[in-house]
């Protein structure tokens, strides 16, 4: 007799970063309810049936962490399918990341008892429920890595921007600390990556920064590898 597959949903989890103080934060919430109710997690929900992924990623942020009017760009990350990551059956997430400059804090939404930006490196005492402290590694590391070969570290940062602010992005996403000459050279130096204006920031005491924008290129050649 042929077995019966078993029953699988689909649900999205969201790993939302920005920088807060120069710091790389993550949004989790505190579920309200079973499976781990109590417990923090990535936001994250079930695609309804007639739901297109994209679509039923922005309605959950939406329903336990609203940021407003602040537009949030998702893109995906990976495929968590497996057997057992979830108590309540076989569930297959497909799991996005957004990177913000500045986000706001979040509006607790009614399906969540928390919600709250939490410093990456501060969160390791936080036992995250499912298998969410996995995707959040491996989302992190995504956006390491496409910091060395893309644009990505400009979603950070505001319009206008000086070299300061933009390493101060590489470094609290790599958790390290650049050369402030030799990673000015490089980023100038990079294709279509910044664009220097005839402007500066506001004195803060020395000789005011001179301001950049983000150039048209997306991909980094060379590229700002970490090793380097």
């Amino acid at each position: 007799m042929t077995a019966v597959p078993e029953p699988v949903l689909l649900a999205v989890d969201l790993v939302i970063l920005t920088l807060r103080e120069g710091r790389l934060n993550v949004l989790l919430i505190e579920r309200q309810e079973d499976p781990y109710g109590g417990s923090w997690a990535l936001p994250g929900g079930f695609v309804g049936h007639d739901e297109d992924i994209a679509d039923a990623a922005h309605r959950v942020l939406a329903e336990e962490a609203d940021l407003g009017s602040q537009a949030v760009h998702l893109e995906q990350v990976q495929v968590f399918a497996a057997p057992g990551r979830d108590p309540r059956g076989r569930v297959v997430s497909v799991t996005s990341m957004a990177l913000g400059a500045d986000l706001p804090d979040p509006r607790r939404g009614s399906e969540v008892a928390d919600a709250r930006w939490w410093p990456v490196a501060d969160h390791a005492g936080i036992r995250l429920a499912f298998d969410h402290e996995h995707m959040l590694e491996v989302a992190v590391e995504q956006a390491r890595t496409q910091l060395e070969h893309s644009a990505l570290a400009l979603s950070f940062l505001p319009e206008k921007f000086t070299i300061s602010q933009l390493r101060g992005v590489y470094e609290s996403v790599w958790g390290t600390m650049l050369d402030p000459g030799n990673f000015h050279r490089k980023v100038t130096r990079t294709t279509d990556f910044v664009i220097e204006l005839d402007e500066h920031a506001a004195p803060t005491g020395g000789r005011p920064a001179r301001l950049y924008r983000a150039g048209d290129g997306s991909a980094l050649f060379p590229p700002l590898l970490r090793s380097e």
